[in-house]
């Protein structure tokens, strides 16, 4: 179980990037396609009125469980110049409490977004779908595009908070375990390298393997100069 929670906002993040891209994409080339006028009856058999609004929602949770997954990596950033100025003993202690207190927060969000979202009509939507009375529930609304309950949207809340502190309480038991916490390098740009002393490397990214560079103006040089 745990080996699947390792990777989960991995996936998800990049399934919800992958898929509001092509929608983007496939969106953007209808509507200039349907500006075309040979190709205008075609288009209006496609409907992509509810392109945005999918795209928004995928964007919402990608960014939920963006914050998951910044926990996990250590990419948030933070504010530890006093921290870091107290013993090992103090600052462990701090450390943990920071943890615990980012623990706590996101479980309380993540309850209170449970409980919003189960009578913004998911306990009708439930009830429902098992054949129970429902009663005086509330059915709850919709999207206006896509015509969704937005009980399901609105599950990224609860969903990624309880990640997210369980995230937090994950780093939390690492770092009594090992004494470390996970770390992201906020001033690593890629394309940028350094060696071994430390000193930053050239990449050239159109080096070619055979170590000559395809616009190398000293190399065309040469080579008609032969």
């Amino acid at each position: 179980m745990l080996r699947f929670l390792d990777h989960l906002e991995e996936w998800l993040i990049a399934f919800l990037m992958g898929a509001a891209t092509t929608i983007i994409f496939l969106a953007v080339v209808h509507r200039y396609a349907s500006g075309v006028p040979l190709l205008y009856d075609a288009m209006q058999i496609f409907n992509f009125a509810w392109a945005q609004e999918l795209c928004i929602y995928m964007f919402v949770w990608m960014a939920k469980f963006g914050a998951a997954y910044g926990v996990r990596t250590g990419i948030h950033v933070g504010v530890d110049v006093l921290i870091n100025r107290l013993s090992p003993a103090m600052r462990g202690k701090f450390i943990v409490f920071g943890l615990l207190s980012g623990a706590v927060f996101t479980g309380i969000i993540a309850s209170l977004g449970a409980s919003f979202v189960w009578e913004n009509g998911a306990h009708y939507s439930i009830f429902t779908s098992l054949g129970l009375e429902t009663g005086d529930l509330y059915e709850g609304p919709i999207t206006p595009d896509l015509e969704w309950p937005t009980w399901i949207i609105y599950l990224a809340i609860p969903l990624g908070s309880s990640l997210m502190c369980f995230r937090f309480l994950q780093v939390c038991v690492s770092f009594i375990r090992t004494g470390e916490l996970p770390h992201h390098d906020h001033g690593h740009v890629d394309g940028i390298e350094k060696d071994d002393a430390g000193n930053v490397k050239d990449v050239n990214w159109f080096e070619m393997e055979d170590g000559l560079h395809p616009k190398d103006p000293s190399h065309d040089s040469k080579k008609g100069g032969r």
